[in-house]
């Protein structure tokens, strides 16, 4: 499954790697990808257990979910 999140709050590459290494660090996670210009992370995964998981650490990271 693919989901295009919102994010807020990304503003460098250090939110890029912050982000890029924590989700793509969740089991069942099978890519992740951030994009600044559109505060967005595309995100595969295998099922929305894993996709609760992404929200939440994006989350506990600082950012907030549009």
């Amino acid at each position: 499954m693919k989901e295009v999140l919102k994010v807020e709050g990304m503003s460098c590459n250090h939110c890029v790697n912050t982000i890029e290494t924590n989700v793509g660090g969740i089991m069942g996670v099978s890519a992740v990808k951030v994009d600044l210009n559109n505060d967005e992370v595309s995100v595969e995964y295998n099922n929305e257990e894993t996709l609760a998981k992404v929200k939440e650490t994006i989350e506990d990271k600082g950012f907030d979910l549009a």
